[in-house]
């Protein structure tokens, strides 16, 4: 077991964040996009004519509306003004297609849909409720006595759903605020920083980005449209002393400071969604020297687990860090008792941000596996379904999903370890692998330019005959979930990224 114990939760709400920092910092830059910038005053005051413009639609405590927005100033007055209400915000996909926005919205059964004007008509075609575009400019502001309470619900987050139906997370404003400082004195954002969020909105990692930015003061922007050869210029054009990153993105940038040498502003990148590690971590840093690196892990039903030290990946290789404070951190054996530091064990966590489950009855099942009571007590807790180690003095490495270890020729292994020695062959840029099909054979896809014999080769020198895949399969780009993550079930589909 890791970490300390602390029933302490948060007697805030999410909207309390904003009216906090306004009163402080009322001129200081709060948000950013393509169409212009708000102050934190402006923010506050977009947040108010939200609520009233939710009153006059008849929207109100303890309702659901789905938001299918893009980042931006749009999206951060509505997150904040319906929280305010006691509405709980659905944040899905702005490019969600009709075939996902259908289970969502039935299961979510949202009272309204907020979406862009070029979306209105596609979306009412798929449901009986209002959808509607942000028009709340000419609306005053609503009174300020707040309809919500800390144990709220503020967001149900769906999960994305890449392998299953996506789940959604019912998540109170008591959990969200208690996480937002836990990670904030990690992370250490600072009010002169201009965080740069590319990560989308609908992904809990690239939501909290507002929430952490407006803790701290900080500015946060927002670029429009999709990852491109642009994206270097636009974090240096932008200022940008913040920039979190899945590894796709990580890559992309890499490559771009390959034929971009010019320095940026950039003081701090952080990383989850998956690891960032190695030869991959390397040539980020090779992209933004002097900048340092914040490795974490989390997952959406306790948004974070653990957040590593600035460049402690460096001296720990693999590490994502400590529990954050208040929490947690078991490692349990196939009995359920806890293992010794070095062994593998399921990773179960407890604490304040644990949320408080899944919505429906649909899940009920999978609720009641996940969301236990804590080896050591009567406190709830969550079975993350992924594995790892700790070392003496508590640091988590993760190995891996339950889905993601096997044992090939004798020998137990992980796609995580497969995918990283591929990764140090030269000419290896991205690697992909899956647990052995039902015939055994282990397949792994590259991108790069190493040849596939090359690959085998190689993984098989460093790692022996077992841990070698039987088949290398180099595609031209990987196919991306919409939270930007690898597509690993489209790779064994033959999908390759456009």
């Amino acid at each position: 077991m890791s970490g300390e114990t602390s029933t302490a939760t948060s007697t805030e709400c999410v909207h309390e964040l904003l009216a906090g920092t306004a009163r402080i910092r009322p001129g200081h830059p709060a948000v950013r996009d393509r169409g212009g910038a708000w102050s934190y005053a402006e923010l506050a005051e977009q947040a108010g004519r939200v609520a009233g413009w939710l009153d006059g639609l008849g929207v109100g405590h303890g309702t659901r509306l789905l938001c299918a927005l893009p980042g931006g100033r749009n999206f951060a007055a509505l997150l904040f003004g319906a929280v305010s209400r006691g509405v709980i915000v659905v944040p899905v996909a702005e490019d969600a297609s009709a075939y996902q926005l259908r289970h969502l919205l039935d299961d979510a059964r949202p009272a309204v849909v907020v979406t862009t004007a070029r979306r209105v008509c596609e979306l009412a075609a798929l449901t009986t409720v209002p959808v509607v575009e942000p028009a709340w400019a000419g609306t005053p502001p609503a009174a300020a006595a707040p309809a919500a309470h800390p144990d709220d619900p503020a967001l149900l987050l769906y999960t994305s759903g890449t392998t299953a139906r996506p789940k959604g997370i019912v998540c109170p404003h008591r959990a969200i605020v208690w996480v937002v400082r836990a990670i904030a004195e990690r992370v250490g954002y600072e009010p002169a920083d201009i965080v740069y969020c590319r990560v989308p909105v609908s992904f809990d990692y690239g939501l909290y980005q507002l929430f952490l930015s407006v803790f701290a003061g900080a500015e946060v922007v927002y670029p429009s449209g999709t990852a491109s050869a642009r994206e270097l210029i636009e974090i240096r054009e932008s200022n940008a002393t913040v920039v979190p990153v899945v590894p796709t993105l990580a890559l992309l940038l890499a490559r771009l400071a390959r034929r971009d040498r010019r320095p940026t502003s950039v003081r701090l990148l952080t990383n989850t969604g998956a690891a960032l590690v190695g030869p991959d971590a390397a040539r980020v840093r090779d992209a933004f020297p002097g900048a340092a690196l914040i490795c974490m892990y989390g997952m959406s039903e306790c948004k974070r687990i653990t957040v590593a030290a600035p460049d402690e990946d460096l001296a720990h290789p693999g590490t994502v860090g400590r529990p954050l404070r208040g929490t947690r951190l078991f490692l349990l054996g196939p009995d359920g008792a806890s293992v010794p530091p070095g062994a593998t064990g399921e990773i179960v966590v407890s604490g304040p941000h644990v949320m408080d489950g899944y919505w429906g009855d649909a899940f009920a099942a999978q609720q009641d596996e996940r969301f236990v009571t804590v080896p050591e007590g009567a406190e709830r807790a969550l079975r993350t379904g992924d594995f790892g180690h700790l070392d003496a003095e508590g640091r988590l490495y993760f190995h891996g999903r339950r889905d993601d270890l096997f044992k090939r020729r004798g020998r137990r292994m992980s796609c995580q370890e497969v995918e990283s020695a591929a990764l140090d062959i030269p000419g290896v840029e991205q690697a992909v692998c899956r647990p052995p099909d039902p015939d055994g054979r282990l397949t792994l896809w590259i991108t790069g330019t190493a040849l596939p014999d090359a690959v085998l080769h190689g993984i098989t020198a460093r790692l022996g005959p077992a841990g070698c895949p039987d088949t290398c399969v180099p595609v031209g780009r990987m196919p991306l979930t919409p939270n930007g993550k690898i597509d690993r079930a489209a790779l064994e589909g033959g999908a390759e990224g456009d």
